[in-house]
């Protein structure tokens, strides 16, 4: 009988339901349209494990991204909550500079890098017109 249950235990997909949330938002700087970047986020609700990179479109290389803050507000009653997202940035072992993300519901309302190296600030766009998959990201 032991034997028949161990079996049957091989034979049978074992599963368990995990759900990662993943997004990809292209961004692009309104007065430089040749600097743009993909956002890739990654999101467990189980385990409440976040996670992200940024890869520039003149390069093949992500830099990750390590969430720093998330913080809500409920500006309207009627509205959903805006919400204030920071990543730092972790390029070879460094901080190497922040983001800056302000949504609500599905739309973004700011995207600002600040490089640590002198603390310049860029303001991005959320171009909505790329395309853009999981699987390949921003089709720049």
């Amino acid at each position: 009988m032991k034997k028949i249950f161990l079996a049957i235990l091989c034979f049978l997909p074992l599963t368990a339901k995990c759900e990662v949330v993943a997004e990809v938002l292209c961004f692009s700087l309104p007065e430089k349209q040749t600097v743009s970047f993909e956002l890739r986020t990654y999101f467990d609700s189980a385990s409440r494990w976040a996670g992200a990179f940024v890869k520039y479109s003149k390069s093949d290389k992500p830099i990750s991204l390590v969430v720093k803050d998330v913080q809500s507000e409920e500006i309207d009653p009627q509205s959903p909550e805006q919400t204030t997202t920071t990543w730092v940035e972790v390029s070879e072992g460094k901080v190497t500079g922040e983001y800056e993300m302000i949504s609500q519901g599905g739309s973004v309302l700011s995207m600002v890098y600040t490089k640590n190296s002198n603390g310049k600030k860029f303001a991005f766009e959320n171009d909505v017109n790329i395309e853009s998959t999981l699987e390949k990201g921003c089709n720049w």
